[in-house]
């Protein structure tokens, strides 16, 4: 195998193309998240590289500099350094001016959010955004130890890919990484199953459709209530080969969902949060890739996005890559961790060369319906559920 040209992976991948200020040439971003991504995609015979700008491909979206290719997220400066603040969801605003203690507008709480947390201190920017549960944290300086940017990636293919026909895999992720990583393991034969709530349904049901179908088009789509439907809901996981969830550990536990009781009876368990299972930490693609340090720096010096949400497709990958190399284990597969893991202290710096721009994979059909399968998967599986 080859050793990995970093630069030339990143040229090829389409997320230079979606880094820098939209008024001067893209920057190449810091470390090898490209070379990583390509080498695992190698095992589902994907580009993996291509996998990190393919929304973007989609969706039209540019380069913003510090303002997100998606616009949901930005870079501020606080007291000492930068934070990396996402604006996703319904009721953020709310909390961020909880967080700093201060009405914010609902339709551009930016100016005053900004002016807000430039004397706040990180620490206790980060405190108060995980108590408050809001998908944001400093960025961090990158840190680097000498052969670190190769361990996520040697890991990772280091066991022999097992086959996957046959295997049943329940996903409860929404949005990106874990959609992502359940539709890698379908390419290499799994059946997936995924499974929203009457009460929260995939939110990227109201993003780009093209997108969505492309993650989802082979997916059997299943609606259960926790509580209503709670023994059917058990009945299925218990059925799975792999389970994965993509939310703090205590929402299935909530449930009455145990992952470790299914980790000992045989499953696969892949767990994607944003810090860690031990961690109170919310975010999303953006803000954690940019707080675990995957930011470039312009001609002054200072921190921009690199690509679009890239924390999300490079943690589908290696979420897929545990599941396919070492079956049979509680897998804690922490975003920071994944984005940091590919930082070998190389601090990219302009692009020399052409880069590539976003592309996609062909979308092989529609997105089933919410809970379009649920009484076909439930006979299937003998699992009894009442409509």
């Amino acid at each position: 195998m080859r050793e990995p040209d970093a630069a030339a992976d990143w040229a090829a991948s389409g997320a230079v193309a979606l880094t820098g200020h939209p008024d001067v040439p893209p920057l190449v971003p810091p470390g090898r998240a490209a070379s990583v991504a390509a080498m695992l995609g190698r095992l589902f015979d994907v580009d993996g590289a291509a996998l990190l700008g393919e929304r973007a491909a989609f969706t039209g979206g540019t380069r913003g500099g510090r303002v997100s290719v998606g616009r949901s997220s930005r870079l501020l400066p606080l007291a000492s350094g930068w934070a990396a603040v996402s604006l996703a969801r319904d009721g953020d605003v709310a909390l961020l001016g909880a967080l700093v203690e201060d009405h914010l507008p609902d339709d551009d709480p930016w100016p005053r959010l900004a002016a807000a947390v430039a004397g706040m201190p990180p620490a206790t920017f980060d405190e108060r955004a995980a108590l408050l549960g809001i998908p944001a944290a400093a960025v961090r300086e990158q840190q680097h130890r000498a052969g670190h940017e190769h361990l996520l990636a040697e890991r990772l293919v280091a066991g022999t890919p097992r086959e996957l026909a046959g295997v049943l895999v329940v996903s409860f992720g929404a949005l990106w990484a874990a959609p992502l990583c359940a539709q890698l393991l379908a390419g290499r034969g799994a059946t997936v199953v995924t499974v929203e709530t009457p009460q929260r349904p995939d939110g990227a049901r109201r993003g780009e459709p093209r997108f969505h179908a492309l993650l989802h088009a082979h997916d059997r789509a299943v609606r259960l209530d926790p509580v209503a439907d709670r023994d059917a809901l058990h009945a299925l996981v218990r059925a799975a080969d792999v389970v994965i969830e993509a939310s703090r550990p205590r929402a299935l536990r909530g449930w009455g969902l145990d992952a470790d009781a299914e980790v000992a009876r045989g499953a696969t368990w892949i767990s994607i949060t944003a810090g860690g299972r031990d961690s109170d930490r919310v975010g999303f693609g953006d803000d954690v890739a940019a707080s675990a340090g995957l930011v470039a720096r312009d001609a002054d010096g200072l921190p921009v996005f690199v690509g679009d949400a890239i924390a999300d497709p490079l943690t589908g990958l290696a979420a897929a890559a545990l599941a396919l190399t070492a079956p049979g284990r509680l897998h804690d597969v922490c975003m920071t961790c994944v984005v940091a893991a590919t930082l070998d202290g190389s601090p990219g710096g302009p692009a020399t060369g052409p880069v590539a721009p976003p592309r996609a994979r062909p979308v092989p059909g529609p997105a089933p319906l919410p809970g379009a399968d649920t009484a076909a998967v439930m006979a299937e599986l003998g699992i009894p559920w009442h409509c």
